[in-house]
């Protein structure tokens, strides 16, 4: 049956060559179209190294004080790492929690007597290398013992180990990071810039540097923001009303500054992270997700109407053919259901098309397509395959495709199905 119904369509394809190549097209830049778009959304969710842990993180990337009278001002912004440890960094019900400066800073490294080399540089505890899975090349991440004792050791990935020490075994070399002396101790492979809660390409521990010491509005706000890595995404809700509580008390703590913290519905998960856009303002998660949807609606409709038409004209040409079949027996639910296959098939096949130029497409142009509007970075986002090529969008592809296909076919076929024997038999359709 599967062959028959094969062998139909290919002989149908065959016997209308200009109008299957107008369908075939039509629907390949429709779902090109509409993979760039979730690629785009999608590059911000899915895990990849060394955010492989993604589905189960949870951010608090920013706090916010308000005055605690009257709450007239506020300060929205990167906590103190006293505030991360004491709110965050305390929490029991997660796996396990890290503190890190927000974004990266721009440092120079080099060796000593020679030119020096720009890098983008982060600040982190030692639980950072637990949380995010990096592919070290050589070495190891600096623990709890050297972040303890603010030893200077660097984690550095491996094309900045190129540039400054001219090869990427540099495990136990010294190098110059703003004129102070440090060691590397771990070689990582290149991250990209993507992964925003992790990217750098330099890493030191925070103990290190004066980003601990950099603090104000009374030793609250600073430089840090938190991954908190769940057991299970069913612990969101527990994380979340215990943070509440850490904040609270702390809160209670303070009394004497004039602050209080607020939470705003902090902390939330990649997702709703994804589409933050202030300190100030928890997201608007399901506004994003209502918008993106009406964007896919528009993008399926408009060339659903169009290969509509097409798809109509082809049946129209079949019409003799259909009545044939109607007169010795075949049912119009078996008539509309080989109809609506056999325009799957020609829609999975340019569906396969479109999928595969929207991650060439990706690949060519990711600057211009993943680059966001604000970014701590000037390094561009590099993309890899496997951040492209996910079950999540194969099956999305899919789903579209059935989707364009319903809404092209479904009428006409229906239509098709229905007509008069009679008429259809003397082509009157």
């Amino acid at each position: 049956m599967k062959s028959n119904l094969i062998q139909q369509t290919l002989e149908q394809l065959r016997s209308q060559r200009m109008l299957t190549i107008l369908s075939i097209v039509g629907t390949a830049l429709s779902i090109f179209l509409i993979m760039v778009v979730v690629m785009m959304q999608q590059v911000k969710v899915v895990p990849f190294a060394p955010e492989s842990n993604r589905d189960r993180f949870m951010h608090v990337r920013y706090a916010s004080i308000v005055e605690r009278e009257q709450e007239l001002y506020a300060s929205n912004g990167c906590m103190s790492y006293k505030t991360a440890m004491e709110q965050i960094g305390s929490l029991s019900t997660p796996e396990l929690v890290t503190i890190y400066t927000d974004g990266t800073w721009k440092f120079s490294a080099g060796l000593p007597g020679q030119p020096v080399t720009p890098a983008e540089l982060r600040n982190t505890d030692d639980n950072f290398w637990k949380v995010f899975d990096f592919t070290f090349i050589s070495g190891k991440p600096y623990d709890k013992a050297d972040f303890d004792a603010g030893l200077p050791v660097a984690v550095m990935c491996e094309s900045t180990a190129r540039r400054i020490f001219g090869t990427s075994d540099a495990t136990g070399r010294e190098f110059m990071l703003n004129y102070a002396p440090f060691r590397v101790c771990g070689i990582v492979k290149d991250v990209s810039s993507l992964a925003e809660s992790s990217y750098a390409q330099i890493w030191i521990p925070a103990s290190a540097s004066s980003s601990m010491q950099d603090t104000w509005c009374g030793d609250l706000m600073g430089n840090f923001s938190a991954t908190i890595l769940a057991r299970s995404t069913d612990d969101f809700d527990d994380i979340r009303e215990e943070f509440e509580r850490r904040v609270e008390d702390m809160n209670k703590k303070i009394t004497d500054t004039g602050w209080k913290f607020i939470t705003i519905g902090r902390p939330y998960t990649q997702e709703k992270d994804a589409v933050s856009k202030s300190s100030n303002l928890e997201p608007d998660l399901e506004g994003d997700r209502r918008s993106r949807m009406v964007v896919y609606l528009i993008l399926l409709i408009v060339p659903a109407i169009n290969l509509s038409g097409m798809t109509e004209s082809r049946l129209r040409k079949r019409a003799a053919e259909i009545g044939v079949r109607r007169a010795f027996g075949c049912t119009r639910p078996k008539i509309f259901g080989q109809l609506l296959s056999e325009n799957l098939l020609i829609t999975a096949a340019a569906g396969i098309i479109g999928w595969v130029l929207s991650m060439v497409f990706a690949m060519l142009f990711s600057t211009e397509l993943f680059t966001r509007g604000f970014s701590y970075t000037s390094v561009p986002p590099s993309i890899d395959i496997s951040m492209l090529v996910q079950l999540s969008t194969f099956f999305t592809a899919i789903g579209f495709c059935f989707l364009l296909n319903l809404l092209s076919s479904g009428l006409p076929a229906w239509n098709a199905s229905r007509g008069n024997i009679v008429n259809a038999l003397n082509k009157k359709q």
